[in-house]
């Protein structure tokens, strides 16, 4: 993993929903900010994690604010985000111009349909996700940062195969020890 976001990266312009200005350095408004890559739109694991987020960040005042990356277009997203979490700061990155940047590579059979992708997708259909159409590339896998301000990269999660996610509600704990370090 990459210990800092390239200059390049940070000062590439962005489109998207809710942005704080032209640039990806301009969305890192907190002291450490969760900069969360989905999959596709139709991903049961992608809604998943907007909803969790969702819900933690709604409940828990000191998160840090979330940004998303993904696939589609601006009217996409907007449609996307609109049933679930309307006032989510997303990114479109169509060209995938970020999630190359941040290492976001496609997966392979096991990390997309192996045993631990359907238990997982167990799990997320208990919530009450479903399958919905593909909104971008169905085989790009999903990722998950801490960054600075300064694009100091803090903390990435390692996805082991699509359904595998972090545990969400600790990251403030990691936010306040990395902050410190």
């Amino acid at each position: 993993m990459m210990k800092r976001v390239p200059q390049d990266v940070l000062v590439q312009d962005v489109n998207g929903l809710n942005l704080a200005g032209p640039t990806l350095a301009d969305q890192l408004t907190g002291p450490v900010n969760l900069l969360v890559f989905l999959r596709h739109f139709g991903c049961v694991f992608c809604r998943e994690i907007v909803a969790d987020l969702r819900d933690i960040a709604a409940s828990t005042p000191d998160y840090p604010p979330v940004l998303f990356f993904f696939q589609g277009t601006v009217e996409q997203g907007k449609t996307f985000f609109a049933g679930h979490w309307p006032e989510a700061r997303a990114v479109s990155d169509t060209p995938l111009v970020f999630y190359k940047a941040f290492g976001i590579e496609r997966g392979g059979w096991r990390e997309l349909f192996g045993p631990e992708v359907w238990s997982c997708g167990l799990r997320a259909a208990r919530k009450g996700h479903g399958i919905g159409f593909p909104v971008g590339d169905p085989f790009v896998m999903p990722g998950a940062f801490l960054v600075s301000p300064s694009g100091a990269i803090l903390w990435g999660h390692d996805f082991k195969h699509a359904g595998d996610h972090p545990d969400w509600t600790s990251l403030p704990v990691a936010t306040t020890l990395s902050a410190q370090a």
